[in-house]
């Protein structure tokens, strides 16, 4: 069964100051994605907030489809592209279950959203995100990484916790070091991340 809106997501795009990840512009990381031509075709933002790499995809030429399961981040995603005259279809969905979307895409992008579930939820997504990936399909997945000192923020992933994931019916092709764009945190505007790059089988 499909989790509902979750109110505290939705909370977290209503308070102040704004939540660390919502910042207001595509992740670094996803620009040099874009810039190196991998954000194309018909792509998925799963968690896409309030849509900024759903955007940066769709000024690229991506046909776009972002959902996150909090409706406040899906109505600012969808005035931000109707500001910017950008054509992208956002949806409030449950990532655990992209499958009732009903599509097929080339390419999906996860910015934060791996590193939220636990052992059990991290199953599910990982078929999720197959339900919707044709094979052969990319992903592009960053995620907090262990790296990162102290206990603020997610959990923390290893490496080879992302292989093990994606061990079936994928294939890992690269996992780098990375960093997150973060709103400052205890003086801090950059937090420790892998950025990987999976396909289907």
């Amino acid at each position: 069964m499909a989790r509902q809106a979750h109110p505290e997501w939705d909370a977290s795009y209503t308070a102040a100051p704004p939540a660390p990840w919502d910042i207001g512009r595509p992740q670094s990381a996803f620009v040099r994605l874009a810039d190196q031509g991998h954000l194309t075709g018909r792509l998925l933002d799963a968690g896409c907030g309030t849509g900024e790499n759903a955007l940066l995809a769709a000024s690229r030429g991506a046909d776009v489809t972002g959902i996150d399961i909090a409706p406040t981040a899906i109505a600012r995603a969808r005035a931000k592209a109707s500001a910017r005259g950008l054509t992208a279809r956002f949806e409030v969905a449950d990532a655990l279950d992209l499958g009732r979307l009903g599509l097929t895409v080339d390419t999906v992008v996860d910015c934060g959203v791996f590193h939220i579930f636990g052992d059990y939820d991290r199953a599910r997504y990982v078929a999720s995100l197959a339900a919707v990936l044709r094979p052969d399909g990319a992903c592009y997945l960053m995620c907090f990484s262990d790296r990162q000192p102290g206990t603020w923020g997610p959990r923390r992933v290893r490496a080879d916790e992302l292989r093990a994931a994606f061990s079936d019916g994928w294939t890992v092709e690269s996992i780098t070091a990375s960093t997150f764009d973060i709103n400052p945190v205890d003086g801090t505007t950059r937090v420790e991340a892998w950025l990987a790059v999976i396909t289907r089988s």
